[in-house]
């Protein structure tokens, strides 16, 4: 059990990083969520806001995995709408299933942006994204994506931008076009995370670290056990994504683990604002992609790749090196300050995974790599499911979720095997 986050440039940048206690002893709250990521966050936020008695238990502490330390990209992607739309629309329609898929792309934003508002959230907050196109292709999946946004009526908040005109926004040779969305953000993720664990604690909700859950006792009135301590609740949330290796026998062959890297270099002065004019934040059209923003300090914080194997890469900055020098070759040689990993949780569908082990006994999890907004808009999905408002979360029980039957160990391997596939034929066309 870890008392201290991973060297990160969050980590060393983070804002009021409070130590909340172990829990000890027996609790009694109205609902307990287990993870303190971004599900778990925004669920207990939105049901303390509700008037719930809430209690939270981290295993490790608040913002420990993939939510503090991620991209900090919040964009309208989405993993698995295209699978999504298929299904959904042969239970309610077409049309009803665009709304849905269109509210998840988007909602999470105004969820995001009004609770840094609200709680007076410092996270370094910026707006505007580039979707860049990284073959010539690429233009058209843009070109539709464009086409897309206007008739949702996002018209004043986008852009197609071609090839001639990426100097506008980016000093690099890499791409063939884009388009610009200045409703998208990014953020310090791991700030916003312990933003919002404050804003709970604020409302009298319980936060628990270094308590990592042993057991879910199901019942009228389940029971959360950890090593020193019990909480019990009239309903229980388990929002820990691939962190976590609770009740296997009904989740596991679900949800498996990808690694991705991420590096941020030294300060570069004047050279940040040269290289970012516009200072977008920026991913490519790959399968297995490129994403990169500068931070408040000037610095390139770069991510890319991803390891469906489970293993994390030994040497992050020797992976990412080329591929920064790629996009931006006048950063030869930088120095890079800070490198780490991060487990994203992945669904075989890419379809978030909502559902029930028991009456009272929820679960959330599978952001496939998109979760920082998607997960803000779960959160509240759940939260209202649980005070009883259940339409938004039967929707999520249209869907068909694949589990693999062999278990976690042989999924990977198939997981990693169908990645290297779609990655082959990626770069065969």
């Amino acid at each position: 059990m870890s008392t201290q986050r991973i060297h990160s440039y969050y980590s060393a940048t983070v804002l009021g990083d409070t130590v909340y206690p172990q829990l000890e002893g027996e609790v009694r709250v109205d609902v307990v969520v287990i993870g303190g990521g971004f599900t778990g966050l925004a669920s207990a936020l939105e049901l303390a806001e509700r008037g719930k008695k809430v209690a939270l238990l981290e295993a490790q502490r608040i913002g420990w995995g993939q939510s503090g330390r991620n991209g900090g990209q919040v964009t309208g992607s989405l993993s698995g709408d295209g699978a999504m739309r298929r299904q959904l629309a042969r239970q309610v329609g077409e049309q009803a299933a665009d709304d849905f898929i269109w509210f998840l792309r988007w909602r999470g934003h105004d969820i995001i942006r009004q609770r840094i508002e609200r709680y007076g959230i410092a996270c370094d907050l910026k707006f505007g994204h580039l979707h860049t196109a990284y073959k010539p292709s690429h233009m058209a999946e843009l070109r539709r994506a464009f086409a897309e946004a206007q008739q949702h009526g996002m018209g004043d908040a986008v852009a197609l931008v071609e090839a001639a005109e990426l100097g506008r926004f980016l000093d690099t040779p890499l791409y063939f076009g884009g388009i610009y969305n200045q409703r998208c953000m990014n953020l310090h993720p791991l700030n916003l995370c312990l933003g919002e664990a404050r804003a709970l604690a604020s409302l009298g909700g319980l936060i628990f670290e270094n308590s990592p859950v042993l057991e879910i006792c199901h019942g009228a009135v389940p029971l959360v056990r950890t090593a020193s301590g019990c909480i019990r609740a009239d309903q229980v949330l388990l929002a820990g994504d691939v962190y976590h290796q609770l009740e296997r026998a009904r989740l596991g062959g679900m949800i498996f683990p990808a690694a991705g890297g991420i590096v941020t270099t030294e300060p570069l002065g004047a050279l940040a604002r040269q290289l970012n004019p516009l200072d977008v934040a920026v991913y490519d059209c790959r399968f297995v992609l490129d994403y990169y923003r500068m931070t408040a300090d000037g610095r390139l914080l770069f991510g890319g790749g991803a390891n469906y194997s489970g293993r994390a890469s030994r040497d992050i900055a020797a992976e990412l090196r080329p591929c920064i020098e790629r996009t931006f070759p006048q950063l030869k040689g930088v120095k890079i300050d800070y490198q780490w990993s991060c487990n994203m949780g992945i669904v075989i569908n890419r379809i978030p995974q909502l559902g029930k082990l028991s009456p009272n006994v929820w679960y959330a999890q599978g952001y496939s790599g998109h979760g920082v907004a998607t997960s803000h808009i779960v959160g509240e999905v759940m939260a209202r499911a649980i005070c009883g408002s259940m339409e938004q979360f039967d929707v999520f029980q249209h869907f068909r979720h694949i589990r693999l039957p062999l278990g976690d160990k042989l999924g990977q391997s198939l997981l990693a095997l169908g990645m290297w596939y779609y990655q082959l034929l990626e770069k065969l066309h």
